[in-house]
């Protein structure tokens, strides 16, 4: 058995282990072959591996120096799928991305700069950077504090997190279809593509009222194949090909708010509902919502006079501050993330895979 050095973090309302780029195979099939066996992919409940047996807990950071001048360090988003021996690196995670700040200090990719630490990350499965803040009291990385966000238990240290240029960030345009609303098998919906790709629709036009439990949803085969339908012909209609064998665009059900929110969400990853709601599905939310020209222009309520947006998602809220600087574009999206720190050592991984990966490295 080979031992790869590994911390395992929760990263926002996500979790999975954090590696160093210089300790993973150079060869992305290799890289991605050597993840799959670590995680135990391909068994339902990960067994064999350190994966959580659900999308939201079967996630991997890697995280490298950055050579792109003003940026502190690259990320690399994979995400491993459960029951299939298959990764995707095509979608950013910014839940994930909260746990990037502190390991990179940690790991003396970063040094700490007073009680709180700023610096850039690039998000290499899209490009985008992203300012974060991380407390460093006494120039050490603290995970504790008061900050509460919905779907963790407890409270934690809060980790900033500012996003910029998050439009079109795979296909170049916040509409990549060229219009607001687009008729897919027979509904409106929206495409966009700010942070991550999406495909918003309506709950109320598939016969939802908006605010069902996951497991209910889950639990809808009949809901769930109309779906996934419809997220392949969004897909292509969006300019992103093939996309039966990616998790992107995202299908995102859309309703009015209930509890003194701005938007309702049930957002999927694609075939299992979130648990919470995805960082980067927030950001491109916010920025529908400021654009308004989409379907959310009917459904969400307006912000309040800090630029505040809350999205209610089935664990509670998430609240995305979307502000409109004068000369730019489009708004930028900051956020408060939470992030732990959960084991530090080593992942075994059996020899045959191990003895691959030195070659690729060689």
């Amino acid at each position: 058995m080979r031992a790869i050095p590994c911390v395992l973090m929760r990263g926002g309302t996500s979790k999975g282990p954090v590696f160093l780029g210089r300790d993973l195979p150079s060869d992305p099939a290799q890289r991605d072959e050597l993840l799959l066996t670590l995680m135990g992919s391909g068994n339902e409940l990960e067994v064999d591996g350190i994966g959580g047996g659900y999308p939201q807990t079967s996630k991997v950071a890697i995280v490298t120096p950055s050579a792109e001048p003003g940026v502190d360090v690259d990320y690399l988003f994979v995400q491993v799928m459960v029951e299939q021996r298959r990764v995707d690196t095509s979608p950013n995670c910014g839940n994930m991305l909260s746990a990037v700040g502190p390991f990179a200090i940690e790991q003396g990719l970063v040094a700490a700069t007073g009680d709180v630490t700023r610096l850039t990350i690039r998000n290499l499965n899209t490009g985008s950077l992203i300012d974060a803040e991380i407390c460093t009291p006494g120039g050490q990385v603290t995970y504790v504090g008061d900050t509460r966000i919905d779907g963790v238990p407890g409270s934690a240290a809060p980790v900033l997190l500012e996003f910029r240029n998050v439009v079109g960030a795979k296909t170049g345009k916040l509409y990549p279809t060229g219009k607001p609303v687009e008729t897919i098998d027979g509904l409106e919906v929206s495409c966009i593509d700010a942070a991550m790709p999406m495909v918003l629709i309506r709950a109320a036009d598939l016969g939802k009222r908006g605010d069902e439990t996951p497991q209910a949803l889950d639990g809808d085969h009949e809901l769930l194949a109309r779906l996934e339908s419809i997220r392949l012909k969004a897909g292509a209609a969006m300019g992103l090909g093939d996309v039966r064998e990616r998790v992107i665009p995202k299908p995102v059900l859309i309703s009015a708010p209930t509890a003194g929110g701005t938007l309702c969400v049930r957002y999927f990853m694609p075939q299992r509902c979130h648990r919470a709601l995805a960082i980067t599905g927030a950001v491109g939310l916010a920025v529908a919502c400021a654009d308004g020209r989409g379907l959310v222009g009917d459904l969400a309520g307006a912000p309040d006079a800090d630029g505040l947006l809350e999205f209610e998602h089935p664990s509670g809220r998430l609240g995305v501050i979307s502000r409109w600087p004068t000369g730019q574009a489009w708004p930028s999206c900051s956020l408060i993330r939470t992030a732990r720190r959960l084991f530090s050592g080593s992942v075994y991984v059996p020899e045959r895979v191990s003895s691959e990966a030195d070659e690729a490295v060689g």
